[in-house]
C-alpha cells in the first residue's frame, strides 16, 4: 500500500489497532513488523476497544452482575420472541404512559415520552448494555406486565415457567439495585465511549477525559453508596418490591447451606456487588487504559492549552522531541529549549490562545496567526501530537460501510470503484459541499467530449413580427 500511494515507511509517526493479536501482538503483530522497520512508528491502542474491555471484564467478573445480565437478556429475549409479544409490551408501555400523565406523574412535551422496544446488549457493541439498561428501566411496569401475562397464557410449559422465574428474579431488591448501579456505572462509562468515538478527536482530551471517569468512579466508590441505598429502596418501595433489613444475616453468595457462611445484607449489598463492582472498574481502567500513563502520552498532554496551558510542562516537551529524535535534529533540540520558554510567555499574553481548549483548535490559531513560522519546531510537536491516533471508531465505520456499499448484488465491484466510491461515502460531508456543476466542469475538462459538461443553458428569442 505504501508502494502503490508513493509514500514512505520513515515518515509513520503512529498506528493503531482495535486489540486484535495478530496487529498487536509483541513477537509476530503487525505493530512489531512496523516497528521493526520504523521504531519511530509508536503504537497506541484504540481507547473505545479499551473501555469496552473493561466493561466486559466487570460483566464477566463479578458473579452476581453476569447473573442480572443473564438473567436480562432472558428477559428481553422473552418478551420480544414474537411480533405479537412486542407489540403487547409496546401497548403496555403505552397505557402506562396515559395513566402517569392523567395522575401528573410526569409531564407532556414536544419528543417526549416517543415509542421505544427493549434492545438486546452485545458485548462487541459499544454501549449496548447502557442502552438496555436504560430502556429497561423506563419499561419497568410494562416488561413486568408482559411477563405476568406470559406465565399465565404462556404457548407451552416451558414459556409459562421461564416467564414466572423472570418475573421473581427481576421483582428482586438485589435485581433492582444492580440496575441502578450499572446504570450509573455505564452512565460514566458510556460518555466516554461516545465521546472517544468523535472524528476529530485527540490523544490529550481523550487522556483527561480518562482522567476525569477515574476520578468519578472514585468518588462514586467513595460517597455512592447511600444514594444508591435510597434511590433503590424508593423504587422498590414504589412497586411492592421487598426490602431486606440491612443488619439480617443471609447466606454467602456462592456458599452451599451446610457452610454456614453467613454475612449481614450491608456486606452483601455493599461489599460483594457495590464495592466490587466499583473497585473492579477502576483496576480494569487502570490495566487496559494503562497507556494514558506511558511517557509518550505524558508528555504530548503538556502540549494542551486548556485552563491556561496549565498543563505545560518545558522538560516532558524536551523529552518528546527526543523520543522523535528523528524529525528534530541535534542543534533543534538544543533551540527548542529556548523557543518553549518564548512561545509560553507569549501564549499567555494572548487572550485568542488562552481561549483555545483543544490541540487542534491550537494548532489552526497559530497557522491563522502565522505564529506557526514564528514556533515552527512547538507547531512541530503539536503536528505530531495530532497525528497519533487513540480511536479506531472511525475506521470500523469505514468498514461497516463497506458492507452497505458491496453488497451481495454488487460483488463483482473491482477495487479502484469499491475505493472511489468508499471515499465518497466516508467523506459524504465533504462531498455533500460540492456543487453538481463543479463536479461536472471537472470531469469534462479531463479530455475533449463532444457534449459540453455542465450543458449550456439555450437562449430562446423571440420572433415578432
Amino acid at each position: 500500500m505504501f508502494v502503490k500511494h508513493d509514500l514512505s515507511m520513515s515518515r509513520l509517526r503512529g498506528q493503531g489497532y482495535d486489540g486484535a493479536s495478530n496487529m498487536r501482538g509483541e513477537l509476530n503483530g503487525f505493530k512489531k513488523l512496523v516497528l521493526d522497520v520504523n521504531p519511530y512508528a509508536f503504537y497506541v491502542h484504540c481507547f473505545a476497544h479499551q473501555l469496552q474491555l473493561v466493561v466486559v471484564a466487570v460483566v464477566m467478573g463479578v458473579l452476581a452482575v453476569s447473573d442480572f445480565f443473564g438473567h436480562t437478556n432472558k428477559i428481553v429475549n422473552m418478551v420480544s420472541a414474537s411480533c405479537k409479544r412486542k407489540d403487547v409490551l409496546l401497548q403496555k408501555y403505552h397505557d402506562n404512559l396515559v395513566v402517569q400523565l392523567e395522575h401528573g406523574e410526569i409531564l407532556s412535551g414536544k419528543e417526549q415520552h416517543q415509542e421505544i422496544s427493549l434492545a438486546r446488549p452485545d458485548d462487541t457493541l459499544w454501549g449496548s448494555h447502557h442502552k438496555t439498561l436504560i430502556r429497561f428501566y423506563q419499561m419497568w411496569d410494562s416488561v413486568v406486565e408482559v411477563l405476568h401475562g406470559i406465565s399465565l397464557d404462556g404457548a407451552d410449559a416451558d414459556d409459562r415457567g421461564l416467564a414466572s422465574g423472570l418475573m421473581i428474579n427481576m421483582e428482586s431488591f438485589e435485581f433492582v439495585l444492580i440496575l441502578h448501579l450499572m446504570l450509573r456505572v455505564l452512565g460514566l462509562t458510556n460518555d466516554l465511549s461516545q465521546a472517544l468515538q468523535q472524528k476529530d478527536q485527540n490523544i490529550v482530551c481523550a487522556i483527561n477525559m480518562i482522567v476525569s471517569v477515574k476520578s468519578l468512579l472514585q468518588k462514586l466508590r467513595d460517597d455512592g453508596w447511600q444514594p444508591l441505598l435510597i434511590s433503590t429502596t424508593n423504587f422498590c418501595a414504589a412497586r411492592n418490591i421487598i426490602v431486606p433489613n440491612m443488619d439480617d444475616n443471609i447466606l454467602a453468595r456462592g456458599y452451599p447451606r451446610r457452610s454456614r457462611k453467613m454475612v449481614t445484607c450491608l456486606h452483601h449489598y455493599k461489599v460483594t456487588i457495590f464495592n466490587e463492582v466499583l473497585d473492579r472498574n477502576i483496576a480494569e481502567m487502570n490495566n487496559h487504559l494503562s497507556e494514558t500513563s506511558t511517557r509518550l502520552l505524558k508528555c504530548i498532554a503538556c502540549l494542551d492549552p486548556r485552563d491556561s496551558f496549565s498543563n505545560f510542562g518545558h522538560d516532558k516537551l524536551v523529552e518528546l522531541a527526543n523520543i522523535y529524535s528523528i524529525d528534530f535534529s541535534s542543534q533543534e533540540r538544543y533551540l527548542l529549549t529556548d523557543q518553549l520558554n518564548i512561545y509560553i510567555d507569549v501564549m499567555k499574553r494572548s487572550d485568542e490562545f488562552l481561549a483555545c481548549d483543544s490541540l487542534s483548535s491550537l494548532a489552526l490559531k497559530l497557522v491563522q496567526s502565522r505564529q506557526h513560522l514564528v514556533f515552527p519546531l512547538v507547531y512541530r510537536l503539536i503536528r505530531l501530537a495530532l497525528t497519533l491516533l487513540v480511536a479506531t471508531a472511525s475506521l470500523e465505520r469505514v468498514f461497516s460501510a463497506m458492507n452497505i456499499i458491496k453488497m451481495d448484488l454488487r460483488n463483482k465491484m473491482g477495487d479502484d470503484w469499491l475505493n472511489d466510491l468508499m471515499v465518497c461515502f466516508v467523506e459524504r460531508e465533504i462531498f455533500a459541499k460540492i456543487s453538481d456543476n463543479q463536479i461536472m466542469i471537472h470531469f469534462h475538462a479531463l479530455k475533449s467530449r463532444r457534449g459540453h459538461l455542465p450543458p449550456q443553458t439555450r437562449v430562446h428569442y423571440a420572433i415578432t413580427s
